[in-house]
């Protein structure tokens, strides 16, 4: 009777030939056979003619295993396990327990697959006990019995596993992937989703998302609810659409956390601080003190004149204009895709001689363009006016036109808002009230262009270049 170190249970093979047979058709592997012969008790370890025979065949293979006598798998105790001193100690079948020095274990099976010989771990001791290795040892040897690679058949579950929980990580993803055809340009200026990618996700990512709740939301905005009040909102209410997506995917989601978050997070006691803007009084001195040869500072100038926002500024192109009119594409201007439409501009005549001075430094049709590529940033005109020691920020100049129509002129107040091309009253209003009043808005730049040039009026010269 022979023993097959790879398998569950004894064998009685009668004969020499019976093991040749086995080994040529495959249903003994041969290269991990530790073979054994029970030989009669009173000679024990005495080597019969036919294991003999056998080794003359086989010898390859007998010198890679030690004389086990019967205890050719579970050899281990598991009360003894503690006590082991440093070293491999085999349980049988490639099954080990290796010990450091210092106390650490962990459990090893030997495994042949694919024709490659491999290691596969199977946890730590005492973590995993010794019946829990024998269990996981006993799966690994049926699926290479099967043909299979135990290791990457695991790497595969766990993979699995993991997509199967529906991480916080993967749901965001999902639900800004979902959403990207509502935002300017794909979403890919980050704006919609980096308020979750930076405060959300680092500390909630890798969470089952039927597993978050209200504390764990809490947690994760409560250093930055009161300090970064804004930056916050925007996170939580990211995150409440994230849930709601995950609940029309069908997960169990409590899609009230974020409310129940918002009431446990308290008030953000948070006061809004507008763009600091330049009084409308000291424009044209500043203006003046602009020099035309630098493309941000006559970007600068053009700004001024019109009162857009930066995007459809440092954007501008040839195209854009047509005579006297300055026309914004829609997907320039602010809101959401399919909310904005085309935005036409009426060009005073120095805000046409500004863009005849820029066309002599356009790159591509862009009258704009950056030092090495693209246009300019939306930082280059912010960093002019930081060097100058001046609190103002570009987008306050918005605020300075806004100021100077209202105390200097009897504009309407939809005219007004116009300019700047705020939305007044309702979407009912506004769908029957068709016209842009291109005409007044006209007549309005070109009275502030002379306000800014210093043709209606002389203006202190606080700034100088």
């Amino acid at each position: 009777r022979f023993w097959c170190g790879r398998e569950t249970q004894n064998r009685t093979i009668s004969s020499y030939q019976d093991i040749s047979a086995g080994i040529e058709r495959g249903s003994i592997d041969a290269e991990p056979l530790a073979i054994e012969a029970f030989c009669d008790l009173r000679t024990t370890r005495q080597v019969s003619p036919r294991i003999t025979q056998f080794r003359a065949r086989w010898g390859k293979f007998w010198g890679k295993r030690k004389w086990c006598g019967m205890g050719a798998l579970n050899k281990l105790v598991a009360k003894r396990l503690t006590t082991l001193p440093p070293g491999k100690h085999e349980d049988g079948g490639g099954l080990r327990l290796v010990r450091r020095a210092d106390g650490g274990s962990w459990w090893v099976l030997r495994i042949t697959t694919l024709g490659r010989r491999r290691e596969m771990g199977l946890g730590s001791f005492p973590a995993v006990s010794l019946a829990e290795a024998r269990r996981a040892a006993d799966d690994a040897r049926a699926l290479v019995r099967s043909g299979k690679d135990p290791i990457k058949e695991r790497d595969r579950n766990r993979r699995e596993a993991i997509r199967n929980l529906h991480l916080l990580n993967e749901v965001a993803k999902d639900a800004f992937e979902a959403r990207k055809t509502s935002l300017k340009g794909d979403g890919t200026a980050g704006r919609w989703f980096s308020p979750v990618e930076l405060h959300i996700l680092p500390k909630l990512g890798k969470m089952p998302v039927a597993e978050i709740s209200q504390t764990d939301i809490r947690d994760c905005l409560k250093p930055i609810w009161r300090t970064k009040a804004k930056t916050a909102e925007k996170a939580i209410q990211r995150l409440s659409i994230i849930l709601m997506h995950a609940a029309a995917l069908g997960l169990n989601v409590d899609v009230q956390a974020t409310a129940k978050a918002r009431a446990l997070l308290g008030h953000q006691d948070h006061t809004v601080e507008h763009v600091p803007a330049l009084p409308w009084r000291d424009v044209p001195a500043f203006y003046k003190s602009l020099n035309p040869d630098n493309t941000g500072e006559l970007a600068l100038r053009l700004l001024i004149l019109t009162g857009v926002r930066s995007a459809p500024l440092r954007n501008l192109h040839e195209s854009h204009i047509s005579g006297d009119v300055w026309t914004i594409p829609a997907k320039l201007m602010k809101g959401k895709r399919g909310d904005t439409i085309d935005f036409r501009v009426p060009l005073s005549a120095e805000a046409l001689a500004i863009i005849a001075e820029a066309q002599k430094y356009s790159r591509d049709g862009f009258l704009f363009p950056g030092t090495r590529k693209g246009v300019i940033s939306d930082a280059t005109m912010s960093r002019f006016m930081e060097r100058r020691k001046m609190d103002a920020r570009p987008h306050g100049f918005r605020s300075s036109l806004r100021d100077w129509i209202a105390i200097n002129t009897d504009t309407p107040h939809e005219i007004a808002e116009m300019v700047l091309a705020h939305k007044t009253d309702s979407a009912v209003v506004r769908s029957y009230r068709r016209d842009d009043f291109l005409d007044q808005r006209r007549t309005l730049l070109e009275k502030w262009a002379d306000h800014v040039t210093g043709k209606s009026a002389k203006s202190a010269a606080m700034f100088t270049s």
